[in-house]
């Protein structure tokens, strides 16, 4: 029988793809990629865009569209055949991308053609493969010497799987715990869509009563809701330490040693690269231009945000004891004790929200918003192999009816799914001598599920999740570059690859997108106007101790791989003590393990770059600041966004293409606004 991962159907045939298939494939594949590039550079003559770099985008299409499902079906539908496969080829893939990139034969002919008569005729976009190729050579150590060449290789080797031992921890970690409930007493407080899923749990392990865990909706549930703290506690504390030392898990999944040995690894790697530390290397593909003006914009976003946050705190400390009684609150009571005093302030309450935003009106909203945004039309098609019965596909046509692409949506959490929520790419778009071959995405998200006949609900933090990852999606879609390298997010610098994300997010607060995504799962009644108003004046609640949370795993990240010392141990924790000393107002307890199930810079490619989401959200909301000034639906603003920044991608700077959109550099002002936060001197 043929191998599934070899055809070249437009779509992957999930169905049909599995375990076994997965080594021989790729094996396959890498061999003939390597065959491949040797016949290119034995080809003889000057090498030139359509007789070495075209053919080398046909080479990594082909393996990219093959690993792409292998690596989805590992995220979304986990098993130890998978994973075992998965993992098995991880060290190949490492190696091959290893040896592309110290090939100095391969190097010599780039710099040939950069510096080549030909290399003038480019049109904007070739000429960026062609430099970032070169800079991308040097940071595979192409320039090194055979022993220093042979050393970064190992490095890269290791690192890919350590990324995946660090993620395998955390899955098995967040699998391995639940609590079964036997009593109902113990359900107080907590709303009845989690009470069923967690019944559904249960019945799923033929037990009594409910089972909650630690995927994300039931964690969060019983941290807003549950009434027991001491159910709360219990939850908190198993989260709190997953994949580590402490906790009822202590020491099963330990993530300590696979932190370390990355970090450490990452040090080598940055010094034989000739940076200082992996911080500086991290820059070389990022907008910001110094590992000291990172530092500077994140604590500066910090004083600004510092003086609010403590009012929120101190706030928050007078509600816990003198409503709650509450009078020394712990980690595992802040959330609960903030969704009350946000009921008592507002009036408003999570659920009261959630009945308004049941998911399916959400995503019809969601393609209404692009719609008028960008005139596009997005349906759904039946017929389509999917991994899960879940999981739906559609279509997006722009305003001519031509059709741009397609994408995966996989909503729901359930069991062997990564959490959190995210986009990635089945296929790129790409000029083939047939025509265009269309983009295609996964978004992945990790909701409450439907429970019987009620429709799943959404938070309006999950709303703004949903919309964050489709513009996410609409720049690998709409994409109107031709070559692979620069084509939809490829080749985007990392710290504003958030912009159309982020950028989406706002129009989640606009009425007039509002009552597009809203109306109540029951009546169908349009979101009322009281209530609008409530979540409106709540919008900034807690927006200081929101801002600095995301500035201290900013900055703990950063200063991390800035500072970090293989030769002083255990200097992960002392170093992020050192950061909370200086930007957090909310300290947890001394078990708290949060770093070890850090996946986004132990794993996800965030590493040194998740300042990235601030750095991004100055773009984003003072992006959406010029829709504030000129109409949130305004037709041609929408267009000039489509094409400035959806449809061109990486094949012009991040600053170019956003001052082209803005008519000048980014301010910090409109993201301060947004959050109701003062500009600090």
């Amino acid at each position: 029988m043929s191998n599934p991962l070899l055809g070249h159907a437009p779509l992957p045939p999930f169905s049909s793809i599995k375990p076994r298939d997965v080594v021989p494939a790729i094996t396959a594949l890498l061999e003939e990629s390597r065959a491949s590039l040797e016949r290119l550079l034995q080809g003889g003559g000057a090498s030139t865009w359509a007789t070495l770099v075209a053919p080398l985008e046909d080479i990594d299409d082909r393996l990219n569209r093959a690993w792409s499902p292998v690596s989805h079906l590992n995220a979304v539908v986990n098993s130890d055949e998978m994973r075992e496969a998965y993992n098995h080829c991880l060290p190949l893939l490492s190696e091959y991308a290893t040896e592309v990139g110290q090939n100095d034969r391969l190097f010599k002919a780039y710099c040939a053609i950069r510096e080549g008569a030909e290399f003038e005729s480019f049109d904007p976009a070739q000429q960026r493969i062609i430099e970032n190729s070169l800079r991308d050579f040097r940071l595979s150590g192409v320039d090194l010497p055979p022993e220093k060449k042979d050393r970064f290789k190992a490095i890269a080797l290791e690192l890919s799987n350590l990324g995946s031992t660090f993620q395998d921890h955390v899955l098995d970690a967040t699998m391995g715990w639940t609590r079964h409930l036997e009593e109902a007493s113990m359900l107080a407080g907590i709303p009845e869509a989690a009470r069923e899923m967690a019944r559904q749990k249960a019945v799923s392990m033929a037990l009594p009563g409910w089972v909650f865990t630690l995927d994300f909706p039931s964690y969060i549930a019983v941290m807003t809701h549950a009434d027991s703290r001491e159910l709360r506690r219990e939850c908190y504390t198993a989260y709190a330490t997953r994949a580590s030392d402490q906790g009822p898990g202590a020491g099963q999944w330990d993530n300590g040693w696979v932190m370390e040995k990355i970090l450490t690894l990452r040090q080598e790697e940055a010094q034989l690269l000739g940076y200082d530390n992996f911080a500086e290397l991290s820059l070389a593909t990022k907008m910001a231009p110094s590992t000291d003006r990172v530092i500077d914009f994140l604590e500066h976003l910090a004083a600004c945000s510092m003086a609010q946050a403590k009012e929120d705190l101190e706030e928050l400390r007078q509600f816990a004891s003198n409503a709650l009684g509450i009078d020394q609150p712990d980690a595992w009571d802040w959330t609960y004790a903030s969704e009350k005093l946000r009921q008592s302030r507002y009036a408003l309450s999570d659920q009261e929200v959630r009945a308004y935003f049941p998911a399916p009106k959400v995503v019809d909203g969601l393609f209404a918003v692009v719609k008028r945004l960008f005139g596009l039309e997005i349906t759904l098609r039946s017929g389509v192999d999917v991994w899960h019965p879940d999981v739906t596909y559609f279509d997006i046509k722009d305003r001519d009816g031509l059709l741009r692409g397609g994408f995966y949506l996989d909503l729901y959490a359930r069991d062997k799914k990564r959490g959190g929520a995210w986009m990635d790419e089945c296929v790129t778009r790409r000029r083939l001598p047939s025509g265009v071959q269309l983009p295609v995405a996964y978004l992945t998200c990790n909701f409450t599920p439907p429970s019987g006949a009620t429709p799943a609900l959404l938070s309006h933090d999950e709303v703004q999740t949903l919309f964050h990852e489709f513009g996410h999606g609409l720049q690998h879609l709409m994409t109107q570059v031709d070559h692979l390298g620069v084509s939809g997010i490829h080749g985007v610098e990392w710290d504003a690859v958030e912009l159309p994300s982020q950028f989406m997010e706002n129009f989640c607060w606009e009425p007039e997108a509002l009552v597009l995504i809203s109306s109540h799962h029951e009546s169908g009644e349009p979101l009322p106007p009281d209530l609008l108003k409530k979540m409106l004046d709540a919008r900034n609640f807690q927006s200081g101790m929101q801002m600095l949370r995301q500035i201290e795993f900013a900055l703990f990240d950063f200063r991390l791989h800035r500072e970090f010392h293989p030769d002083q141990g255990g200097s992960i924790y002392g170093l992020l003590e050192s950061v909370r000393a200086k930007v957090a107002v909310v300290r947890p307890p001394s078990f708290n393990r949060f770093p070890h199930s850090f996946s986004h810079i132990f794993q996800g490619g965030y590493a040194a770059g998740y300042f990235s989401y601030k750095w991004a959200e100055v773009l984003s909301s003072d992006a959406f600041s010029l829709f504030e000034e000129r109409g949130v639906f305004d037709p041609e603003t929408g267009r000039l966004f489509l094409e400035t920044i959806l449809e061109t991608g990486g094949s012009q700077k991040a600053m170019d293409l956003f001052v082209a959109f803005r008519g000048r550099e980014p301010s910090v002002d409109a993201l301060l606004r947004h959050s109701g936060l003062p500009q600090v001197a």
